[in-house]
């Protein structure tokens, strides 16, 4: 079965292809579509099937891995899909190789360098709470995704996410006046929720309870019984709780509180930095050098130029 990478203008397409996006649109004459990113381990493309039925619209939904026959057309310069027909794929049919795709860095560099950040804390509150969450999630840690879609949405993404997160860090928290073990220690924990927010193994898409309350909620309140159950009485839990809470840095973005503390704050600014600067690279991958990439509607849909 082919690739999505190394299908060309005018082919036929046929094949199980994962929806990582799809959102319904109308078009000049008043009829509904459906606009999908499709992917597979190789590429991500966008695809459109512009005649719908109920049906359809109950099997192409974000997360699920749906096959598909279409046609591969250029658009604007662009390689795009018109499906003509789709249908869903039972659990069984799938070939879990086919979308897993590997991070940029071995999970084993990966590993020894986000166990060199959990030891670098010295705060003793902080260490015990990291050691706690770091034993519970053992099982799941090393190849979550940080992400369903956008950015970091690939095996170890995660660990990828926090990793790059802690190295920003650890060079900021040498310019700035504040608490490096509290820095640290919300920085490799502020998305551990995710890892109840997501559910996979290998089509990631998001929980009846990450639906209903989210990553940002699910692991303020961990921490807050974590804390309880080993004891601590400082105000380290409510800290770190408080950077949970406030680090997508908006209101707007979901987070319920702002940040309000040096520490929360650079914690929001280095988790905005990474995934912006992901998404890019993510555009700018898929762009021929000198032109420009297609919208990027994360980043209130800017082009952004490949320069040589």
């Amino acid at each position: 079965m082919k690739m999505l990478c190394e299908y060309l203008d005018g082919e036929h397409i046929s094949g199980q292809f994962l929806v990582s996006n799809v959102s319904k649109g109308t078009n000049t004459a008043g009829n509904q579509y459906l606009n999908m990113d499709l992917r597979d381990s190789s590429a991500s493309m966008n695809a459109k099937k512009w005649e719908i039925s109920p049906r359809d619209e109950e099997i192409v939904i974000q997360g699920n891995v749906i096959h598909i026959e279409g046609e591969v057309l250029k658009y604007k310069e662009t390689l795009q899909i018109k499906v003509l027909s789709v249908r869903g794929v039972s659990s069984e049919e799938v070939d879990p190789s086919k979308f897993l795709k590997q991070p940029p860095i071995p999970k084993e560099e990966l590993i020894k360098k986000f166990h060199g950040f959990v030891d670098s804390v010295k705060d003793k509150d902080c260490k015990a709470i990291l050691d706690y969450f770091v034993e519970k999630y053992k099982g799941q840690l090393y190849d979550y995704p940080a992400a369903s879609s956008i950015h970091h949405e690939y095996s170890s993404g995660l660990l990828v996410h926090c990793t790059t997160m802690a190295e920003i860090a650890d060079k900021l928290c040498t310019i700035y006046d504040v608490n490096r073990d509290l820095v640290m220690t919300s920085i490799l924990l502020h998305d551990f929720g995710k890892m109840t927010e997501l559910e996979g193994p290998v089509v990631y898409k998001y929980s009846v309870k990450g639906k209903l309350i989210g990553h940002i909620s699910i692991m303020s309140s961990e921490i807050e019984e974590a804390s309880k159950e080993l004891g601590i009485t400082s105000e380290i839990p409510l800290l770190l709780q408080h950077s949970i809470l406030s680090h997508h840095g908006q209101l707007d973005y979901g987070s319920p509180v702002l940040p309000e503390t040096a520490e929360a704050l650079l914690l929001s600014l280095i988790d905005n930095l990474d995934s912006k600067m992901v998404i890019t690279a993510k555009a700018l991958e898929e762009t021929k050098v000198g032109e420009f990439t297609n919208k990027v509607y994360p980043l209130d849909g800017r082009t952004f130029y490949k320069h040589k």
